[in-house]
């Protein structure tokens, strides 16, 4: 079980005054890179290359390897088949709607899959909101950690994945969810 720290007002300003910490991992999706809170240590983000809303590494921010060890052996593990549910501290920041949507994120189990709908159901949205919870899905700074690969469409489609839907599909193939990778048509 992932543990969630909440950024609040005094985390945000104290993030202000000291360098973001980073690393970049190797791994069979590409490279990872990871942040964290300065404040805290805690997990911040988790982009690919060419990811939609993904972090690039900043002037200023402090590369810090050590303090990703955790984080480094639990994608390894994961990535290698070998772990299936994260134990990181986590800190992300967003509206009040996206936090309900991404700990939502959180309770989908390594193998299983869900839809935009029962996320939206699951955080008491109304079956409108399927779209802002797609959006909050789409803004998960932790991509791989939080599983937002683990959603799909209603009708089982691979619907869209801020790292790239060949990304997605390797991710759930590894969890078992995905039987064989579907070819572009497909997709």
């Amino acid at each position: 079980m992932t543990t969630y720290t909440p950024m609040n007002t005094r985390t945000a300003m104290a993030a202000d005054a000291t360098p973001t910490p980073w690393t970049e991992l190797d791994s069979p999706l590409g490279p990872l890179l990871l942040t964290a809170d300065p404040a805290t240590g805690a997990l911040a983000s988790l982009s690919v290359p060419g990811q939609k809303g993904g972090r690039t590494v900043q002037v200023g921010w402090r590369r810090d390897p050590a303090l990703f060890r955790e984080a480094q052996e639990q994608l390894a593990a994961y990535l290698a088949g070998e772990l299936n549910e994260f134990q990181l501290e986590l800190s992300t920041h967003g509206s009040e709607f996206r936090e309900r949507v991404w700990a939502a994120l959180d309770d989908v189990p390594y193998g299983a899959t869900t839809t935009y709908g029962a996320i939206a159901t699951r955080i008491g949205a109304p079956r409108a909101a399927v779209r802002a919870v797609g959006g909050a899905i789409g803004a998960n700074p932790l991509l791989i950690v939080r599983p937002c690969h683990r959603v799909i469409g209603a009708d089982g489609s691979l619907t869209g994945y801020a790292g790239g839907l060949d990304r997605k599909v390797r991710l759930l193939t590894l969890e078992g969810s995905l039987q064989e990778s579907p070819g572009p048509h497909s997709l």
